[in-house]
């Protein structure tokens, strides 16, 4: 059994990614509770909010206004990532 997506399967994926991903930035998120590291509140931090169906936003401290979101699955990865240093500095 071929495990190779057929071009029309691929398209629905691509159709459904985009869809949870427009549903993502149509989210509000204006009343979340943001977390991030310890420091006073004139430190640059990351900060993230949990969202609805495991999703996740995330913000610089410095520049509130600007936010990405993540699936649960892009979250999960970018974690998985990390923590296996793909993005240790060399």
């Amino acid at each position: 059994m071929s495990t190779e997506q057929s071009p029309e399967d691929k398209a629905a994926q691509a159709a459904r990614k985009e869809a949870e991903k427009d549903a993502l930035y149509a989210m509000d998120i204006s009343g979340v509770e943001w977390h991030s590291a310890p420091g006073g509140p004139q430190d640059e931090k990351v900060e993230i909010a949990y969202l609805e169906g495991g999703a996740v936003a995330m913000r610089n401290s410095k520049e509130p206004q600007t936010v990405l979101r993540y699936t649960e699955a892009e979250w999960r990865a970018f974690v998985l990532g990390a923590r296996d240093g793909e993005f240790d500095l060399k």
